[in-house]
């Protein structure tokens, strides 16, 4: 499992952020364990000094000895009656460093005894005050080698760590499984048909269909979705244009080598001895010129660029003559209709443009009015 992919990342996520919440509540827990165990020590301590009360007797050295260990503890005090008693008692070691209540303590003091204790790896001896169980008295106190009590403590961290590092880990293992099903899959899914896609996006099977059941990646499946149908549109489109193009070229081919022979018979037509013949020669002749030119300009559309603009600097006047002469020729009016052609133009208008193309621009604007 790496931890670049999604589900690496998670994991680690997971890990990190389980440790984190056992760490935080560490403290606390150990905190209990130490209050715990000092009441344990207490209540043996107890039934310690109530076995021996409950004999008139005295008992020998050895068998306090015996409860003094057994209970973990040095000296024994109950408070009964209003009455201070050395229940049980043996020599300390050293003197008391500390006392602790246990009646009124509150929980941030623990937690500063707590942490005192386990940062303090020097053995001490501490007394104890608490309340005895089942209202046996009024006060019990102990003293006690913190010793033990710290090992204990330090075992318990020791054990809660190592089972919240394997809970982490389990956790992480599930959390990475359902990830791979829940998420990774479904991602996974969308990566393969843009792939597909992106190898033949002109084949309409590649094209995702949106199944994912979670809202965000069905989301992400329907947008590629409908990237993929405009893509594959736009290039059927294009496809359709470029086999127009064709056959436009092959048209515009035949037709240029048709209007190359009027062209050839046109320029015959000046030589005519009919004054009206040699008039509309030229005129005639211009307009086979221009749809030889448009046809060659079709036929370099497509193959490369359209060609750039020749522009030149000419009158703009005779240009419109020529075109409003050559549409009378051609405009054809409906019935009892009448079609004027009005030119305004200044004589000595002069412009600079492509005069062809200029020529097409303003024919087919008045075709079209």
């Amino acid at each position: 499992m790496s931890f670049n992919s999604i589900t690496g990342r998670f994991a680690l996520l997971t890990i990190v952020f389980v440790l984190l919440a056992e760490i935080l509540i560490l403290v606390p827990s150990v905190t209990n364990f130490r209050r715990d165990y000092l009441e344990t020590r207490l209540e043996r301590a107890q039934i310690a000094s109530l076995a021996l009360l409950a004999t008139d007797e005295s008992i020998a050295a050895d068998l306090e000895s015996e409860l003094l260990e057994n209970a973990g503890v040095y000296n024994v005090v109950l408070r009964r009656d209003d009455i201070r008693q050395l229940v049980l008692s043996s020599p300390l070691p050293e003197p008391i460093s500390a006392t602790y209540d246990l009646r009124d303590q509150n929980f941030g003091a623990s937690v500063r005894d707590t942490l005192h204790r386990l940062l303090n790896p020097r053995p001490q001896t501490i007394r104890v005050i608490g309340e005895p169980v089942r209202d046996a008295g009024q006060l019990i106190e102990i003293t006690m080698n913190t010793a033990p009590m710290r090992t204990a403590m330090i075992e318990f961290a020791v054990r809660l760590l190592a089972v919240s590092a394997a809970f982490s880990v389990l956790t992480a293992l599930l959390l990475n499984l359902a990830a791979q099903r829940l998420i990774v899959g479904p991602i996974r899914r969308v990566i393969g048909h843009m792939t597909a896609y992106a190898a033949s996006p002109d084949d309409s099977r590649t094209i995702i269909t949106p199944s994912a059941s979670m809202g965000e990646v069905r989301a992400a499946e329907s947008a590629l979705a409908a990237m993929q149908h405009t893509v594959t549109a736009s290039l059927k489109q294009r496809e359709r244009l470029a086999q127009l193009g064709q056959a436009v070229a092959k048209i515009s081919h035949d037709l240029r080598n048709i209007l190359t022979t009027g062209q050839i018979l046109a320029d015959r037509l000046e030589e005519s001895a009919d004054p009206a013949v040699r008039r509309t020669a030229p005129k005639l002749v211009g307009a086979i010129s221009r749809a030889v030119t448009l046809c060659e300009t079709t036929l370099a559309f497509g193959k490369a660029e359209e060609p750039q603009p020749s522009l030149s600097l000419f009158h703009l006047r005779p240009l419109v003559a020529e075109v409003v002469e050559a549409e009378e020729l051609a405009a054809e009016p409906a019935p009892g209709a009448e079609v004027d052609f009005v030119t305004d133009i200044p004589a000595g208008l002069r412009i600079r443009a492509d005069r062809d193309q200029l020529y097409r621009v303003l024919a087919n604007l008045a075709r079209n009015a």
